[in-house]
């Protein structure tokens, strides 16, 4: 086997990461949790895998066994992305395979845990905010300056109907991150063991669909139309939709300030410096749907003869 001691290493990684889960390291630990295992059944046969494998599962079950779940879980989209690995997929439909992957497993759970154990997502929440609230509201009992900081039972339910609108979008993008950063670090990993995997496309070739600006006309009506709303399936939609959307231009924004820098031939440290503003500054991705609109790379080609 060509990375014999390599595949070890990464094996003792990965049971190192499944058992980091009961410190604190865990909210960190998680996002890097797919990693090993894609590099390993990336680089190994089946047969292989599963030997390199079993043996991490097996420790994990004798010390926590719910751990073993937990691990499963975070088998599937690497065995997803692995796979695409193998196939030599573009690294957007790698990233795309992962993301959908990890997204499902979170909607299976959310509906696993409602029609199982009758787990309502609205209740948890505002549970989990009561109890951050309780100390809050005896530490203003005995000190006056600390009373700002209560909530009163209205703000907790007006926080907890709005951080449950926004799960959706939550998801998507906590998938989207850790399919990223998995592509990210397995990338050059594997390059360095000479398996080499597709590049992501530079950031000057990023382009949005051009029906992605009607998208946002969509959500824009629905926002007109049901912003006002308590609940429903449709408010909860222009909740996720407009703020996914303007995500998405910021990427094209993006994509178009490090085209024009490089067709102008200038450092890629003025495109990261003009990036930044995008990133922090609100409104200014409005240059992606402009970018979408109108042919402005075309212009920028044209009045650089």
């Amino acid at each position: 086997m060509k990375f014999r001691w390599t595949s070890v290493a990464w094996s003792i990684a990965y049971l190192l990461l499944l058992l980091s889960l009961s410190t604190p390291l865990l909210i960190i630990t998680t996002l890097f949790m797919i990693i090993p295992a894609v590099v390993l059944f990336t680089t190994l046969n089946t047969k292989q895998f599963i030997i390199h494998i079993l043996p991490v599962l097996l420790i994990v079950g004798l010390i926590t066994p719910v751990y073993v779940l937990i691990a499963v879980y975070f088998l599937i989209p690497a065995l997803v992305m692995g796979r695409w690995y193998k196939k030599r997929s573009s690294a957007m439909s790698t990233l795309l395979a992962g993301m959908i992957t990890i997204l499902g497993e979170f909607l299976l759970l959310l509906l696993l845990g409602t029609a199982l154990f009758n787990f309502d997502l609205t209740t948890y929440v505002n549970d989990v905010l009561q109890m951050v609230n309780s100390p809050l509201s005896e530490l203003g009992a005995g000190n006056p300056l600390m009373s700002e900081l209560k909530l009163s039972s209205e703000d907790v339910s007006t926080i907890s109907h709005m951080t449950v609108q926004i799960i959706p979008m939550t998801l998507i993008i906590s998938s989207f991150m850790i399919a990223v950063i998995t592509h990210s670090i397995v990338r050059p990993i594997l390059n360095s063991m000479e398996y080499a995997v597709p590049r992501m496309k530079p950031a000057r070739e990023w382009r949005l669909p051009r029906s992605f600006i009607w998208y946002y006309l969509l959500g824009v009506v629905l926002s007109l139309l049901f912003g006002g709303a308590d609940s429903g399936f449709m408010p909860m939609i222009s909740d996720n939709l407009l703020p996914l959307l303007r995500i998405a231009f910021i990427i094209q924004t993006i994509g178009f300030l490090f085209f024009l820098v490089y067709e102008r031939k200038w450092s890629k440290v003025v495109a990261l410096l003009l990036a930044i503003p995008v990133i922090l500054m609100p409104g200014l991705w409005i240059i992606g749907i402009v970018d979408l609109a109108f042919p402005l790379r075309e212009l920028v080609t044209k009045s650089k003869r």
